[in-house]
């Protein structure tokens, strides 16, 4: 696969194509191998780093050190002929140092072609010397197995070949991340249904707040328009007794009389010269409590129906087929780590 066609097979991947230049070297090789594992691990290549004038095509140390923060392990193997110990191979090694010291491994690659076994122990000593003049790189109980591949082979050679270690390496790194992927699983659907639970309760006290909001808005509302109305009315029935009964009956001003007269004679002790200020008054009384009304009455945005819906589904499919899932993902690999007798 060429380089669009690998970031769509790996997504995850996708992130590589900001470097400028990286996908039109990057390609993937498939196998359909299931020896030790094969099929859950992907081996990332990078290319090989030399001193010198040498110029990539991208930014090579920006990929490597992007890939880094990505990989589970990652190997380092120096070959005993080639520029192994090149100021730019060690600048970057030291700088993965940083950040992933605990997931780094060092091995001699093409160990059998190193000559013998002080030929050997001679490169070893002149790698391990090169890496802890590093301060990174200096550390205790440095190890560095040798390795090989041993169809490649042909003479056959004395080398003790530690590649059986580095599987061993990669298969209980397998383990680890699928257990870890597993715990991490429930770990997420529990925060999910959390947060879906958060945001549906919010929501719930925000409905309630804007219900409260709107009935502030109403009383305030209520209280500008039906204390001017009570005050108009009472002002014309005393200013405008004739019209009114014309209007509204004798009667039903007779009516009004019994329960507003008190307002009624206000309005006759009030002097006629300052009738009109009172209704300005009552009118900008109006206006305020109107406004008053309007902002105490604002709400704020809530979810609809649809939305409630679609976050209670999500709820209920992590809980009930995620979580589940989970469990037979558990059990499905713990019948191929352990004895059924010990389950």
């Amino acid at each position: 696969l060429q380089g669009n066609a690998t970031l769509h097979l790996y997504p995850h991947f996708e992130p590589l194509r900001q470097i400028e230049g990286v996908t039109d070297y990057l390609t993937t090789e498939i196998s359909t191998s299931k020896q030790k594992r094969f099929n859950l691990v992907k081996f990332i290549d990078t290319p090989g780093l030399v001193d010198g004038d040498m110029q990539y095509p991208f930014d090579v140390n920006r990929a490597i050190l992007w890939l880094g923060d990505l990989a589970d392990l990652i190997f380092v193997f120096f070959d005993p002929i080639g520029q192994a110990l090149c100021k730019r191979t060690l600048n970057i090694v030291e700088e993965l140092s940083n950040d992933h010291s605990e997931i780094m491994r060092f091995y001699l690659s093409k160990a059998d072609e190193a000559g013998d076994e002080s030929d050997r122990q001679r490169v070893l000593m002149q790698i391990v010397q090169e890496l802890c003049k590093r301060p990174n790189l200096n550390r205790t109980g440095f190890e560095m197995p040798t390795i090989y591949v041993p169809n490649m082979n042909q003479k056959g050679s004395s080398c003790v070949n530690q590649i059986e270690e580095v599987c061993q390496d990669i298969e209980k790194t397998i383990n680890q991340t699928i257990q870890n992927t597993l715990n991490s699983l429930e770990r997420d659907c529990d925060q999910i249904a959390t947060l879906v639970e958060e945001k549906l309760q919010k929501n719930m006290k925000t409905s309630s707040e804007n219900l409260q909001a709107r009935f502030r808005g109403a009383s305030f509302g209520l209280l500008g328009v039906f204390i001017p109305f009570l005050m108009l009315t009472t002002y014309l029935i005393s200013t405008q007794q004739k019209v009114m009964k014309d209007i509204l009956g004798e009667n039903i001003l007779d009516t009004l009389g019994i329960y507003l007269g008190p307002l009624a004679r206000g309005w006759k002790a009030i002097p006629v010269q300052y009738s009109t200020y009172i209704l300005y008054f009552i009118f900008g009384f109006t206006l305020i409590m109107l406004l008053i009304a309007r902002y105490v009455s604002r709400t704020k945005l809530t979810l609809s129906r649809k939305e409630k819906r679609h976050l209670s589904e999500i709820r209920e499919f992590v809980q009930n087929t995620v979580k589940k899932k989970k469990e037979s993902l558990y059990s499905d690999y713990l019948k191929q780590s352990v004895a059924d007798h010990d389950l």
